[in-house]
């Protein structure tokens, strides 16, 4: 069974929302909540400043990073993905993102032309994970 997510719909809008405002460049920021097997429950997003100069490629300020450690950390939660966007392209890992990938079972929710989908990073490469009409929802 590929690994799912669970993710608040107002959470999921406030990203598409994100990588609208974003334009022309990348969104990005973090992802609070806890990991139980296979199942991703995501409780909060933390927005983050875009450090890169290409506007095809994402940076999270470390800044940024550290706070939502802490915010994270308080709430008895993690850090367990991250999110971006793809302003002129699909929702789907580009060769930057694996590129720029290195933490093993890390859930990334790309969002591109209109849709947000989600992987987790694994063994060198993307693993893609429930997504669309099939995501797991949570009222929360």
């Amino acid at each position: 069974m590929p690994p799912r997510v669970e993710l608040p719909p107002g959470l999921r809008a406030a990203i598409l929302a994100a990588a609208d405002g974003a334009l022309p460049l990348e969104c990005c920021g973090l992802l609070e909540g806890a990991r139980d097997g296979e199942l991703f429950r995501i409780k909060a997003i933390h927005p983050a400043r875009n450090l890169s100069p290409d506007q095809s490629c994402f940076e999270i300020d470390p800044a940024d990073h550290f706070a939502a450690q802490k915010a994270a950390r308080a709430s008895g939660h993690a850090i367990i993905g991250c999110y971006h966007s793809h302003p002129h392209g699909a929702a789907q890992p580009s060769a930057a993102d694996v590129a720029g990938a290195g933490q093993d079972d890390f859930l990334w929710l790309i969002a591109g032309e209109g849709r947000l989908n989600a992987f987790v990073y694994r063994d060198g490469g993307f693993l893609g994970c429930v997504t669309g009409a099939d995501w797991v929802t949570s009222s929360e």
